[in-house]
């Protein structure tokens, strides 16, 4: 990085890709909170609405605002990834960016309660603004990369038009729209980097990724906070409310433990044609984690307060996220490496996952939740034991060889 003294102006060109310690910058973590706030608005409305019987309702609108704040943070990591100066002008421009994901997430409630995307929109608009306007400065600053800048800068430019004139479309026609304008942001990436791949670092977006599945847990254990204080305010502390609380952060421990178990940076490393499945796949294992969060304020508020949704439902609010958590994350590891998450313990968790709930009309909630519990520390049990024999095999191999040379 350029010296501190002289960042009020650095010429924007393509970081090296086997920099060394590179690691996220103070203000990456900085724009990084933006989003917790985003996270936790569509998490909550989520948890209501799962609350009152309305999930699959909810599903859909969740799914969507979820894609926004995604694919917003996804674009300023990787853009980062590569021309992150630090100087001036590119922290104005980031300001920028989080001003418009603190916009998006003001207008969460009005999307989900009322399919009102305005004011999503306008967050969108000015993050995108900001984005477009830092590709533009690459390409006029790195000429080896012009074109792949400005293709990002045309692409993203005019795909943010029509997520304005989706405003306009009739009802009937929003979702087979959205559908369109969510593939064509996808193809976006594909299409700008065939006239020359940017030079993101693998250990960098392995950080960035693993930072913001942090954020996703966190988010979960606030939601979970949250709701056990609300129970405490209004009723006794339980037996079932003490099982709930602590079996959550267990699920949660699991969780974290499965997805660091196997650092993606050198699998990045070594295959960098498949970041994008990689890269993509995290859609569906944030969105899960997120929608986790959810699951696990409305499962803590059930133990105090009867509420409109049934506790089969309830259960299903937790287990599905726990599922499509597990085959995402083998799905992700896979596309980049060898993974000890095996595809038959992580079908066969998921599968159980799925099925626990059906008993909840012969159990409890927080017999639910601890059966879903001990589903999460057995895989990861099974995937840590895999994990650590692989090691020792290959170290009895590579070992004699050694001495014997």
């Amino acid at each position: 990085m350029p010296d501190s003294a002289i960042r009020i102006r650095v010429r924007m060109t393509a970081r090296p890709i086997d920099e060394p310690h590179r690691v996220a910058s103070q203000l990456e973590l900085l724009f990084d909170l933006t989003f917790v706030v985003a996270v936790a608005a569509v998490t909550a409305q989520f948890a209501h609405d799962i609350a009152d019987a309305h999930a699959l309702d909810a599903l859909l609108p969740f799914l969507q605002v979820f894609f926004a704040i995604w694919w917003a943070w996804m674009n300023f990591t990787w853009f980062a990834s590569s021309y992150d100066t630090d100087d001036v002008a590119y922290r104005l421009l980031t300001m920028l960016q989080m001003g418009g994901v603190l916009v998006l997430a003001a207008g969460v409630p009005a999307a989900a309660g009322h399919s009102d995307y305005r004011a999503v929109a306008l967050g969108y608009l000015i993050m995108r603004a900001g984005l477009v306007s830092q590709w533009i400065r690459a390409g006029v600053e790195d000429p080896e990369r012009r074109r792949t800048a400005f293709r990002y800068a045309g692409g993203i430019a005019v795909l943010q038009l029509g997520w304005v004139l989706w405003l306009l479309v009739p009802a009937a026609l929003g979702l087979a729209v959205f559908l369109v304008l969510v593939v064509l942001e996808l193809a976006v990436p594909r299409w700008a980097e065939r006239s020359g791949a940017t030079n993101w670092h693998p250990h960098h977006i392995a950080e960035r990724y693993g930072l913001f599945t942090i954020i996703l847990l966190g988010e979960s254990v606030l939601a979970a906070t949250t709701a056990v204080q609300r129970v405490v305010e209004s009723a006794h502390v339980s037996a079932e409310l003490v099982t709930v609380a602590a079996c959550g952060l267990i699920l949660l421990f699991s969780l974290w433990w499965l997805y660091f178990l196997h650092p993606a940076g050198h699998g990045l490393t070594e295959n960098r044609h498949r970041s994008y499945r990689w890269g993509y796949g995290h859609y569906a294992l944030f969105g899960a984690l997120a929608a986790l969060g959810a699951g696990l304020e409305v499962t803590v508020e059930q133990t105090g307060h009867h509420l409109p949704a049934s506790p089969t439902a309830v259960g299903y609010a937790v287990a599905i996220p726990i599922a499509a958590y597990f085959i995402s994350l083998w799905t992700v590891h896979t596309a980049i490496s060898t993974t000890p998450l095996g595809p038959l313990p992580t079908i066969t968790a998921a599968a159980l996952v799925l099925l626990v709930p059906l008993t909840t009309p012969w159990t409890t909630p927080p017999i639910t939740i601890a059966a879903l519990t001990t589903i999460c520390v057995a895989l990861t049990l099974i995937t840590t034991m895999t994990r650590s024999n692989r090691r020792v095999a290959c170290w009895t191999r590579v070992v004699p060889a050694g001495l014997g040379g």
